[in-house]
């Protein structure tokens, strides 16, 4: 059985992204975009990193497109948008996309282990976060309504 750490994205400056450089760590993996309502967790999602990356997280950004057009961006612009507005010092990966045939593999692996409400498979939204263990097994799935902050008590506990 495959692990997140098996798993390779690409980072936006177009370099590998392993995510086996990260075994040993909690990850938090999160499908974002650059306009849309929930576009402002990123400063939720760098205070989380800000905190606790020390101790052994790992908050990672994979931009999608796929909802509402909300992330038209190149990555330079991507890139460029999340330093400029929320000072993002976390891995931030190309844009994929995280439903459909097309799917990296890495979130049709996330959403098979972890269904959403009703067993649906497929990413509802934006900020749809997956939390990680340091085994490299998802721990749980949390909807995009869902803050960063909120989450401090189960990152907490996997640390």
């Amino acid at each position: 059985m495959s692990t997140v750490f098996d798993f390779e994205l690409r980072a936006l400056d177009g370099k590998p992204l392993p995510l086996s450089a990260y075994a040993g760590s909690v990850l938090l993996i999160v499908n974002t975009a650059s306009h849309c309502g929930f576009t402002p967790q990123y400063a939720g999602l760098q205070a989380l990193h800000e905190r606790f990356a020390d101790r052994g997280l790992v908050v990672i950004g994979v931009p999608c497109n796929q909802f509402g057009g909300q992330e038209p961006g190149s990555e330079t612009e991507i890139a460029e948008f999340c330093q400029s507005r929320y000072s993002v010092t976390f891995p931030m990966a190309e844009k994929v996309e995280v439903n459909g045939p097309n799917a990296n593999p890495l979130f049709a692996y996330l959403t098979k282990a972890a269904p959403g409400l009703a067993g649906t498979t497929a990413i509802k939204w934006n900020f749809t976060k997956f939390l990680v263990g340091r085994d490299g097994r998802l721990i749980e799935r949390f909807a995009p309504t869902t803050s960063p902050e909120s989450l401090a008590s189960a990152i907490e506990a996997l640390l």
